[in-house]
């Protein structure tokens, strides 16, 4: 089969790789259509050192499963597996557990490939009325709904969004559902326009330094950017939150100082649940199509990649299909 790897230098198609043969527990899923996401990006300039099919943002349909009744069901998949015996996964909270692997992150191939093998413990059912192209976004929207689960955002706070590439669009679109006073700092202008047109009470800036004088409640780091946290703890009002989203490849020097000092709820997040963000796109509360740059061929995978790392890029969708 076709698939996109990362070998610690290069990306590149493997137009031979083996197709993947699925355990007891385990389904296999031809992969409709896959997201690059900024965390790819990151991963091939050396974030946790992964080798290997990359992705983990996916939409397919089950060809092989011990349940019949899966079969050719639309599902997409949680990307966390752990261990199933462990106290994280006894709780159903598999992403923090020591044994686990992740999709195209660590210990276990992605779904950039025309296959995947998925632990069904991780799938859930696409509805009808959500499309492929949509449904690609599950994960990231789910990860942006985390937030909330996090951290309570009340309507009377104010909150900076700070980023405003897929995640942040996504982040927006949820927390306008909240009704806080909302401003979003991004570095492209057709994009905060765009996160304007669907919410029209927010506030948009380009400019980080029209906002120096502006401390807020909660401040939401989604930039993709090593000195974006910096940046971020200068917005964040004393004893107000800060949610970390980003990860990044390169460690960021930040002055700590400034978090107890005006002691500073710092709050890292990442995975979300799936359930709800399947539930919002079906509602059409969220919009995607806004935050598409292009869909293209797996067989493109690589050129793909290189629009993909090029500033004010939205998300490019790969179609192992065509």
């Amino acid at each position: 089969m076709k698939a996109l790897l990362f070998d610690g230098s290069n990306v590149y198609l493997d137009n031979d790789y083996p197709l993947p043969r699925r355990q007891k527990g385990e389904v296999l899923v031809r992969i409709e259509r896959a997201g690059i996401c900024d965390t790819d990006l990151q991963i091939v300039a050396g974030y946790m050192a992964y080798r290997g099919v990359l992705g983990h943002e996916c939409v397919g349909r089950v060809e092989q499963a011990d349940d019949p009744s899966l079969i050719d069901a639309r599902v997409v998949a949680e990307i966390n597996t752990g261990c199933g015996h462990c106290s994280w996964c006894l709780r159903a909270e598999p992403e923090h557990c020591p044994e686990r692997t992740v999709l195209g992150i660590q210990g276990r191939d992605g779904v950039m490939a025309e296959y995947a093998v998925l632990n069904q413990s991780t799938l859930k059912l696409v509805p009808e009325n959500v499309s492929s192209e949509q449904a690609v976004f599950t994960e990231p929207l789910a990860a942006a709904l985390e937030i909330t689960q996090r951290i309570h955002i009340r309507p009377t706070d104010r909150v900076l969004i700070m980023g405003d590439g897929k995640l942040g669009g996504l982040i927006t679109q949820v927390l306008g559902l909240v009704g806080c006073n909302l401003t979003v700092l991004g570095r492209h202008r057709h994009k905060l326009e765009a996160l304007k047109a669907l919410c029209s009470s927010i506030t948009i800036s380009q400019s980080a330094s029209a906002l120096l004088n502006s401390r807020f409640d909660v401040v939401i780091e989604a930039t993709g950017r090593a000195e974006g946290l910096d940046q971020a703890i200068s917005f964040t009002r004393p004893r107000g939150s800060l949610v970390l989203k980003s990860t990044v490849a390169r460690r960021p020097l930040i002055d700590l100082n400034r978090i107890v000092i005006d002691e500073i709820n710092l709050i890292g997040s990442r995975c979300g649940p799936f359930d709800p963000a399947l539930r919002l796109l079906e509602s059409g509360l969220i919009q995607t199509s806004v935050l598409v740059e292009a869909i293209v061929p797996l067989t493109h995978g690589v050129e793909a990649f290189q629009k993909a790392q090029q500033q004010g890029s939205r998300k490019i969708i790969l179609d192992p299909c065509i």
